[in-house]
């Protein structure tokens, strides 16, 4: 079940990076792809980490789509037409309204997957309620 949640999570990542380098070699996004793989591979141990990493990377890659938009849109003139300045400001509401709702699901998946990590287990134990530093001392 991690593995496909591995794949999903990569294929995720590699599509929000080829919706922001929409005109480059398929062969730089299936790099990318690897490369994010790789790393979630190592990283993540997890489904709920699996899914943080890749909703982070999506929320990073959100938070540069208007950057890279601008830079591509201003070109070698250096004023910019008043229909693409329209599509600048569309671009940088909606990458970073997505930018913060991504990062936002991220942080909350980290600290589920945090919290599954200090929950008990079988190899660890809660600990005893009723120990010895917990009891209070009976006067009489």
């Amino acid at each position: 079940m991690r593995l496909l949640n591995l794949v999903l999570g990569t294929t995720v990542a590699a599509v929000g990076f080829w919706l922001i380098w929409g005109s480059v070699s398929p062969f730089i996004v299936l790099g990318w792809a690897i490369i994010v793989g790789l790393f979630l591979w190592v990283k993540a141990d997890s489904i709920s980490k699996v899914w943080a990493w890749s909703t982070l990377l999506l929320g990073i890659e959100s938070f540069v789509w208007p950057l890279v938009l601008m830079v591509e849109l201003k070109g070698a003139s250096d004023t910019v037409p008043e229909a693409e300045m329209g599509t600048i400001l569309s671009a940088v509401v909606l990458g970073l309204f997505s930018s913060v709702f991504w990062v936002s699901f991220s942080y909350g998946l980290f600290n589920r997957a945090l919290k599954a990590d200090s929950a008990p287990s079988k190899d660890r134990p809660a600990p005893l309620l009723g120990s010895r530093s917990t009891k209070k001392k009976k006067l009489g």
